[in-house]
């Protein structure tokens, strides 16, 4: 096991980070510890944000709320889009007010930057022209190529440091070109810098290497989804209103949506929602080697209870 034991103080609760691939049990595991160190649990995943979704974003039931109180769950309306900087806002002010009250914490996702973004203090870009993204968006559905070479003439370090195919960020950058005259600073591509804004332990849960047994969870966790209702949910979502974008980014959404409309049958939809957390777990797990300073605790296979205990003792409380 890597680390060791921290010297316990009693006025200083402790602050856990859990981090963990998609299917891989990290909620059971946050809800153990919760109730070893009487935390709460604030959640870091951007889909699990949005009300009315639960099924879809995977966001804890009734009997896990009853366990340990959890927040930042299901309190944006699927209709609106959340930035990062908003959830920061919103996490800092939960964590100092549990703080204030004395309370072991547990911050816990899959979404490393919200993740990191709970944690510490980012520097943001400005808010984005609507106006502007929305034609750069346009362009991109008519002529993506054409959008990556004007970011490759404008700024060929920044889109040298993207995945010239993921449309979110090669708009961002050539958006923030276009705003500000300039590229983005190197830097603010860096997902994690120095300097927390709480003292914390870093704990990744690491899943087997196994990818057929990976494949089989993922797919029950799939299969699981659209036999507790999923369909149901996302055709009561809509009823409410067009989803947002960062919305539509939750895995299922889409695709049942393209079932409602006829456009794929279930099991198509079905095999669309596998394959898509396929590429999130493994973006996941590229995550994990990004994140500085981690613990990695073996998780896949074992009870929550035994990975747990592995992560107390871990866990180091430091004076505030």
């Amino acid at each position: 096991m890597p680390g060791a034991a921290g010297t316990r103080h009693p006025e200083a609760p402790p602050l856990v980070a859990l981090f963990g691939a998609t299917a891989l049990g990290k909620t059971e595991v946050a809800l153990a510890l919760a109730e070893r160190l009487r935390a709460d649990i604030v959640v870091a995943d951007s889909m699990q944000v949005y009300e009315g979704l639960p099924i879809v974003t995977n966001q804890p039931d009734e009997a896990q709320r009853a366990r340990a109180r959890h927040h930042l769950v299901g309190f944006v309306s699927p209709q609106r889009e959340l930035t990062v900087a908003e959830y920061a806002r919103e996490a800092h002010a939960v964590i100092d007010g549990l703080r204030r009250l004395g309370r072991a914490v547990i911050v816990e996702g899959g979404s490393g930057l919200y993740l990191r973004a709970a944690l510490g203090d980012l520097e943001f870009a400005a808010p984005p022209d609507a106006a502007l993204r929305g034609a750069l968006e346009e362009r991109w559905a008519r002529d993506p190529g054409g959008v990556v070479d004007e970011l490759r003439r404008l700024d060929p370090a920044g889109l040298a440091r993207l995945d010239a195919a993921n449309p979110r960020r090669v708009i961002r950058a050539l958006e923030a070109v276009l705003v500000s005259g300039r590229p983005l600073p190197a830097g603010r591509e860096r997902l994690w810098r120095p300097g927390e804004r709480y003292a914390h332990t870093l704990v990744a849960l690491v899943p087997e290497d196994d990818r057929e047994a990976l494949r089989k969870r993922i797919e029950a966790r799939v299969d699981q989804m659209l036999n507790a209702g999923a369909l149901e949910e996302v055709a009561r979502a809509r009823a409410r209103g067009p989803i947002s974008r960062t919305a539509q980014q939750a895995i299922g959404v889409r695709e049942l949506g393209a079932v409602l409309d006829g456009e794929l049958s279930l099991e198509e939809a079905a095999t669309r929602m596998k394959a898509r957390t396929r590429v999130l777990a493994r973006r996941q797990l590229t995550w994990m080697r990004k994140l500085p300073a981690a613990a990695r605790v073996p998780a896949a296979g074992r009870r929550p209870t035994a990975v747990a205990e592995d992560v107390l003792a871990l866990v180091e409380v430091r004076p505030w």
